[in-house]
This record gives structure tokens, C-alpha cells and sequence, in this order.
């Protein structure tokens, strides 16, 4: 699935190779407020545990993995089974579908607590979500540092053209398609200056369910 060129209202990031697409402010900021306070109540937040480093981990922010049935999806050697979709995600899917060109049958959603909550660095390429996903990416709340690199061998270090490092706004829709997965990864680092919460949301299309065992 490939997702149509970049909108004369989306802004194209300069990383050779890439596919990837920012719209500061898609929600205005009454409606990013509304979408933030509900989803908070709405989606049952957890903890997940990683296997990370032949060991399990308590997962650095609060998750829950959302779609449709059958859209099961597997990360750091663990499985997750899809919950319903809410009120508000119904029509936030079919809004972000028709913006972005592309469909959707699930989501991540990943809450943020405070700045001591991250990402680690990691690509989406999962074999589920096919050679070249169209991940879409919409931040509610505190503003976080976002970065972008490109995957080189090991030791290699990488040139500033392969590198990009901004801010994800309130309300802010980040759109990664093309080979973007395949050649960059992408991380949330921590942040001591902040202290507010952040919610994250990754529309996706599960292809096939994971056929590999935890």
C-alpha cells in the first residue's frame, strides 16, 4: 500500500530516501484539548511487559493496542491482542483514512506521563504491516522532542542530511510512508523539562496476522 505524494498542506522533511510528511497544527487546539481529555478516560491504559535483552521489562510509558479483529500484531517478542476501537477513535480513523490516502485498521496508542516516560529507537517494520507502511501519527498534549536517523552499519557515523531532530506539536499529524521504515529509525528520548502528559497515536494496516510465537 502506497500512500499518494505529500498535499501542498503537509510539509515534506528533507531525509534522503524517505517519505515522510508534518502537519504542525491538523487539530486546532480546542479540538486536540477535547480529543487529549477524552482518550485519556477512554482507552484502558496498561503497562505493557517487553522482552528486551533476554529479560522482561516494565515498558517506559502506559500503551494499549486498538483494532479490528484479527489485527493482532507482535513487538519485542510479544504478542498483543487488538481492543475495540472507542467513540472517539471511530471517527478520528475515517478522518485520518480520507487525509492521508491510505487505510487504517488499527492503532497504537502510547501515553506518555511526564518527560520521564520514552521510545527507544526503533523502525515500524514489522512483517505485518507489509514492505512499505503508511503509519500515521497524531500527538495530543505536552510537546515532545521527536528524532529521525538513518540506519547504517554498525559504527558508521551518520552525516547531518541523514539525521532530523523537531519538536511533535499539540494537535501536530506526522505521516512516515515509502521506505521510510526500511532506512530510518525514530525514538522519543526523555525529557527533564517536561512535565505534562503526552498521548501518541499510530494508525496502521495489519496485512496478515503474525504467524511467529512469543
Amino acid at each position: 500500500m502506497i500512500a499518494e505524494p505529500c498535499e501542498e498542506t503537509w510539509q515534506a522533511l528533507p531525509l534522503p530516501g524517505a517519505d515522510v510528511c508534518y502537519v504542525a497544527s491538523w487539530l486546532v487546539k480546542d479540538e486536540a484539548d477535547r480529543l487529549l481529555d477524552r482518550l485519556i478516560d477512554e482507552i484502558s491504559w496498561e503497562q505493557h511487559q517487553l522482552l528486551m535483552f533476554g529479560r522482561e521489562v516494565a515498558a517506559p510509558r502506559l500503551s494499549c493496542w486498538i483494532g479490528d479483529p484479527g489485527t493482532t500484531y507482535m513487538y519485542s517478542r510479544t504478542r498483543f491482542e487488538p481492543r475495540a476501537w472507542t467513540p472517539s477513535l471511530i471517527p478520528l480513523r475515517a478522518r485520518l483514512e480520507s487525509f492521508c490516502g491510505a487505510r487504517f485498521n488499527s492503532v497504537l496508542a502510547n501515553l506518555y506521563r511526564d518527560g520521564r516516560d520514552s521510545m527507544g529507537w526503533h523502525s515500524d517494520d514489522e512483517p505485518e504491516l507489509g514492505g512499505q507502511p503508511v503509519i500515521a501519527s497524531l500527538s495530543l498534549g505536552a510537546a515532545r522532542r521527536f528524532r529521525l536517523r538513518r540506519r547504517l552499519p554498525r559504527g558508521t557515523r551518520p552525516a547531518p542530511v541523514d539525521t532530523l531532530d523537531f519538536p511533535l506539536a499539540h494537535g501536530s499529524l506526522l505521516r512516515m510512508a515509502g521506505d521510510t521504515q526500511r532506512l530510518y529509525q525514530h525514538d522519543l528520548p526523555k525529557s527533564a523539562k517536561v512535565d505534562a502528559p503526552r498521548i501518541n497515536l499510530t494508525f496502521r494496516y495489519i496485512h496478515t496476522p503474525p504467524s511467529r510465537e512469543p
